[in-house]
């Protein structure tokens, strides 16, 4: 390939990535949980280490640590089911009523993409969100950062297989962590 044609590759690859993360935030916003599970793939990791306020030059210990430290959660296929089976029974303390959420999805950068950009199998991204919760009459919630995803195409179609959750704040504001990011 040309150097023009791996360029409009990568652009439509852009393009089709930056899609599907915008329909998967539709999905979220429209409460349609079921259908996002389909989004992910059987062996999703799905976390979100803790962040800490850090002296410079210590910025190796500003998140909490893969598998040795805790984090706000480190979730699979199983985990993620149940809490959608729980949101959905309509006895969920945290979402009865059900909280009014807004996705905004930007910044997407395609980091890496396997084989390549014109038969990709597997790709990296990273973004920056906003999510915006309200619930009940007062309670207003606004979450920002950044996640780092790895998209892997299963049968034709794009899923998740990782999704890295980094929050801009180290004080959790919000009364729980019960949505989705």
């Amino acid at each position: 390939m040309t150097t023009t044609e791996l360029n409009i590759a990568h652009l439509l690859l852009k393009e089709e990535i930056q899609e599907f993360l915008f329909q998967e935030a539709e999905l979220l916003d429209e409460r349609k949980f079921e259908e996002w599970l389909d989004l992910l793939t059987d062996d999703i990791r799905y976390w979100m280490p803790m962040r800490r306020n850090v002296k410079f030059g210590e910025l190796d210990r500003e998140f909490t640590r893969e598998g040795q430290d805790i984090n706000w959660f480190d979730e699979g296929r199983d985990t993620l089911e149940r809490r959608v089976k729980q949101i959905l029974t309509g006895v969920h303390w945290a979402e009865e009523p059900l909280s009014r959420i807004c996705h905004f999805v930007t910044n997407v950068q395609l980091l890496n993409v396997t084989p390549s950009a014109s038969d990709p199998t597997e790709v990296s991204v990273k973004c920056r969100f906003l999510v915006y919760r309200n619930r009940v009459q007062t309670e207003t919630d606004f979450l920002i950062g950044k996640r780092e995803d790895t998209l892997r195409k299963v049968e034709g179609a794009w899923k998740i297989a990782q999704r890295k959750i980094i929050l801009d704040q180290n004080v959790l504001l919000a009364k729980n962590l019960t949505f989705f990011f």
